[in-house]
């Protein structure tokens, strides 16, 4: 199961009654699980950490939302964390097994449904920004609620991705976006005498001030102490360890020593052993020599892909092609969304970067379908097995297993026929990649066309294959032509990604 991680902020962080209906609703979402929920009565602020399936997690995160634009007034809102909404943002952060474009398409998908239905003025940031201004957070919250309310609507650099041109009047805009992971991490300087120290520090350590990479800054006072208050957006680029240095050494050299720190939600665990090793001076340190990581590795019992193998293998009728089909055309789009990435971002493709980004967007929403495909057609085959099993003792009872087998085998071939149809596109996508992607990963779109064609004739046989089995084969002839029509499409982009290729061999 490909999992995401979700992060929502919200301008409320002292009504635990609030608070509480705001996780809840999260959590009422199946597949979703809560991992950790964060609030400062200083701030004014709760972070909410969820994980969920990438089919749950916008539910998951609109109705957590929602309840914030019921329950909380920006209007009488005062705290020391900047905010423009009452939730203030709600980024997607990739998972193992899940893509950065994934969650761009969980945060327009979000984004839609907040502007249309909660009628929020909804601002795509970082990596789903629609326009460079957008990238960074802090750019779109400048002036916070008060100036929103005052711009949007007025100043067309202000106009929203999506929703209503005008703030909501309790509820105020929401940020959302996807991003890396970020690890949000508080240095304290002392008693709030040393608030001065704590600017100067955070505005040593910001990125944008030429300090750290990644790293994003303010100095706050916070329950009468200064605080250094960083978000870490880059681990690779600075660890939390260096961050930690970073601060100590410049408060230091205003006469001040850090009294403690924290982490606000999650970390990852590598972050913690870098520092561990760092502060021993481990020289050959290896994620390899933590034992639990080792305990975990063998009771995982192997990659999800060898499981499915070895069920493929077995004598049990299911998993069988249609679910094959559907897992090589997932990784045709997979390939698909490789060469589209690989063209992103170079010079010599310019002329093409948007339609590359579309390109890798549309691949990625195809990857996570056909894996749902997989099982949905594993799923299928279980109504038909009912239904042979049905009496037919009377004439009643064989009308009703008669009406049961032809539902059921009709569910079964419209299944693979969707299949057949992403698949199709699949191709056309891998022909669009061969054709104007980087010239150095042709082979690889020349891969996912070939992988995508094979697999919609694969599915196309399963659609035949339950029409001729129908009672009323008339009633799935359209579905069993329609399949054939997709075939020749696929057939088609594939032969203009392989000719393609070809060139440049």
């Amino acid at each position: 199961m490909s999992l995401v991680e979700c992060v929502p902020n919200f301008s409320e962080g002292r009504d635990p009654a609030v608070i509480g209906a705001i996780r809840d609703a999260i959590a009422s979402v199946q597949g979703v699980v809560v991992l950790d929920v964060s609030s400062d009565a200083s701030h004014h602020r709760t972070v909410v950490t969820f994980v969920a399936p990438l089919d749950a997690a916008v539910e998951a995160a609109f109705r957590g939302i929602k309840v914030a634009s019921e329950r909380i007034d920006l209007t009488s809102h005062q705290g020391e964390h900047p905010r423009i909404g009452a939730t203030d943002v709600c980024p997607f952060i990739p998972l193992e097994g899940t893509s950065m474009e994934d969650c761009i398409v969980l945060a327009r998908t979000l984004g839609e449904r907040v502007g249309q239905e909660l009628q929020i003025p909804v601002f795509l940031y970082e990596r789903a920004a629609s326009r460079p201004d957008r990238t960074n957070l802090a750019d779109i919250r400048r002036g916070e609620f008060e100036a929103a309310r005052e711009e949007i609507g007025k100043d067309p650099k202000r106009t929203p991705d999506f929703g209503p041109n005008k703030v909501h009047p309790t509820a105020g805009a929401t940020v959302i976006g996807a991003r890396p992971f970020l690890v949000a991490y508080n240095v304290y300087l002392g008693g709030k005498e040393n608030i001065q120290v704590a600017k100067n520090v955070a505005k040593a350590v910001r990125g944008s001030s030429g300090g750290l990479k990644g790293v994003k800054g303010l100095g706050l006072e916070v329950d009468g102490q200064a605080q250094v208050s960083m978000n870490l957006v880059d681990l690779d680029a600075t660890p939390l360890h260096r961050a930690y240095e970073m601060v100590k050494m410049e408060a230091e050299a205003q006469g001040v020593t850090p009294t403690w720190s924290e982490v606000v939600g999650l970390v990852p665990e590598r972050a913690l052993f870098e520092a561990a090793a760092r502060h021993l001076r481990w020289r050959d340190y290896t994620p390899d020599a933590v034992l639990e990581r080792k305990v975990r590795a063998a009771a995982s019992g192997g990659e999800s892909l060898s499981g499915f193998t070895a069920d493929v293998a077995s004598s049990a009728p299911v998993p069988g092609g249609g679910s094959v089909v559907a897992l090589v055309g997932s990784l045709g789009a997979a390939l698909a969304q490789m060469v589209a990435g690989l063209t992103v971002g170079r010079k010599k493709y310019v002329a093409v970067e948007d339609e590359m980004k579309e390109l890798g967007l549309r691949a990625a929403a195809l990857v996570r379908r056909l894996r749902a495909l997989k099982d949905e057609d594993a799923a299928a085959y279980s109504h038909v097995s009912n239904a042979y099993k049905l009496p037919k003792d009377t004439p009643e009872q064989e009308s009703a297993r008669t009406a049961a087998i032809q539902a059921g085998l009709m569910k079964a071939a419209e299944v693979p026929l969707e299949t057949t149809r992403w698949c199709a596109e699949v191709a056309e996508l891998a022909s669009i990649a061969a054709e104007k992607g980087n010239t150095n990963a042709a082979s690889d779109a020349g891969v996912a066309a070939l992988l995508a064609e094979a697999a919609a004739r694969g599915a196309a046989y399963n659609v035949r294959i339950n029409v001729v089995g129908m009672p009323d084969k008339a009633a799935g002839a359209p579905l069993a032509a329609e399949a054939q029509r997709l075939v020749k499409a696929a057939t088609t982009a594939a032969a203009r990604a392989t000719a393609a290729v070809e060139r440049q061999l």
